[in-house]
């Protein structure tokens, strides 16, 4: 019989910690983001450029840093990211601009690429198949823990001092991060494998350019001059690297993962929804201010319904994934998420709080129980020797959907808002809503009609949105094996000290 790593539980706090520097910097940014526009001057394609371009390229590198992973060590690998996202993070706090901004998060996504493959990894390699369901219900708790604090946290930084106290605040956690890491965990690495290079190549390539021509989208359409090369060069480079890993005697990424329907639809179902969910922060957050007038603290505290209703749906889930198998979770949970959407698009410029605090309510619940049990199904399938590049494999599917939905989603946004204003309101308020409210200075029929028009194109928004979940649901149901998989102990895998 096997016996068990004995330092695994203190090997999921250093986990749960580098994950934890993730979910704080992504949730305070989005409540950063108004304050961050009006005082860096940002336009509303500066503002998903500085959102995207960390999505872009940390999806892009995710399947490298995970092959790189396996091959070097995962300990390392992951302390690596640590310190470049904590130093990236700690140059935030003297952006002054834009492109300042921007130059800061690819920084950071580069960082976070490197941290998030290592730290899922690691942990399917530590614990066996009867342990993995508690540990992972103990990780995400630790992240729902982190979307609780970090809006609450960042909006009571920005009324204190400034937007920029929201990069600070990753500095400490990376530092403790880092010295966990250093003091309890060992090394873990994959068997030699041949390197690709070539397959890091397109796959960076591809994704990024990808993202890059969606972003393109409502500035200069879809099939500009300036559009179309994105579009060449991103369709050629996934082409190929879909040809090279499936030709080549040393793949990069084990794209035979795909034949498991767990895997696949899993997968698949993840980036469905992450593309639902993609705009949902930035859209609420901007209602939540500027229609609503919510200070930055205020908005923090809007979102703690989402966060502690997510903790019980991931309580519960774990509890039920033994008993009645991941699939049935799936399914329901994206159904109560799609109810959630569904619920958003009702939300008018003269609504209170009242609904979207239920339909946060509702989000949170069903990504609870949905988001772990989809996730556990899909890394079950993946064997230890490739936990690097599998698990990398599943975060570039959902990276890249959470990227697709910004991208799609905001720029809908921001298209059926400049369509919705009225026809002689100046160039700057057809833009964004925050530059209507500082044209309109102080008129109330001006700033009534900026209102509705963003209410209005958050409601197709977030109608789209409910499709994206509803059709994850139905994936789910068709794809996913319905069974439920008895547990039984894993090889302890062979850690370095």
């Amino acid at each position: 019989m096997e016996t068990r790593n004995p330092r695994r539980w203190w090997i999921l706090i250093v986990l749960c910690l580098s994950t934890l520097v993730l979910v704080v910097d992504s949730m305070a940014l989005t409540v950063a983001v108004p304050s961050m526009t009006a005082d860096l001057g940002a336009s509303a394609q500066d503002t998903q450029w500085i959102l995207d371009s960390y999505i872009l390229v940390f999806a892009g590198l995710l399947l490298t840093s995970g092959s790189l992973g396996d091959r070097f060590g995962r300990r390392r690998v992951m302390l690596t990211g640590l310190l470049l996202f904590g130093a990236a993070s700690l140059a935030g706090t003297f952006a002054a601009g834009p492109a300042e901004v921007i130059a800061v998060r690819v920084a950071m996504g580069v960082g976070g690429a490197l941290i998030m493959p290592s730290t899922l990894s690691i942990l399917i390699t530590v614990f066996d198949e009867g342990e993995r369901p508690k540990a992972m219900a103990a990780w995400g708790s630790v992240s729902m823990l982190g979307l609780v604090g970090s809006p609450v946290l960042g909006g009571v930084l920005i009324d204190r001092f400034s937007w920029h106290s929201i990069f600070l605040i990753n500095v400490p956690v990376v530092v403790l991060a880092v010295v966990a890491a250093l003091t309890l965990m060992p090394e873990s690495k994959g068997p030699w494998t041949k390197p690709d290079p070539l397959g890091a190549v397109l796959s960076a390539t591809g994704m990024t350019a990808l993202v890059w021509w969606i972003i393109e989208i409502p500035q200069h359409g879809a099939f500009a001059a300036r559009s179309v090369p994105a579009l060449a060069v991103a369709v050629v480079a996934l082409v190929g690297f879909v040809v090279r890993e499936n030709t080549t005697d040393s793949p990069m990424v084990p794209l035979v993962l795909f034949k498991n329907r767990d895997f696949s639809g899993g997968s698949l179902s993840l980036a469905l929804v992450q593309i639902g969910n993609g705009g949902l922060l930035l859209v609420l957050t901007q209602y939540l201010q500027f229609v609503l007038g919510y200070s930055p603290l205020k908005a923090g505290l809007a979102f703690v319904p989402l966060a502690v209703a997510a903790l019980i749906g991931n309580g519960a889930g774990a509890g039920l994934a033994a008993r009645v198998g991941n699939r049935p979770l799936v399914v329901a949970g994206m159904l109560v998420m799609a109810s959630a959407f569904a619920l958003l698009t009702t939300v008018g410029a003269d609504g209170g709080f009242t609904v979207p605090a239920v339909a946060l309510g509702l989000l949170g619940l069903g990504a609870g129980v949905a988001m772990p049990a989809a996730v556990g199904a899909l890394m079950g399938t993946i064997p230890e020797e490739r936990a690097g590049v599998g698990s990398a494999l599943n975060d570039t599917i959902q990276q890249a959907g959470t990227a697709l939905g910004i991208a799609i989603l905001g720029s809908l946004l921001t298209s059926g808002y400049a369509a919705k204003m009225p026809a002689g309101a100046p160039a700057e308020a057809k833009h964004s809503l925050a530059g209507a409210l500082a044209a309109a200075h102080g008129d109330p029929g001006a700033v009534r009609a900026a209102r509705e028009a963003f209410t209005s194109a958050m409601g197709t928004t977030f109608t789209l949105g409910t499709a994206g979940l509803l059709a994850a649901a139905l994936l789910a149901t068709v794809v996913m094996r319905g069974g439920k998989k008895p547990a039984a102990p894993a090889p302890e895998p062979e850690l370095a000290a």
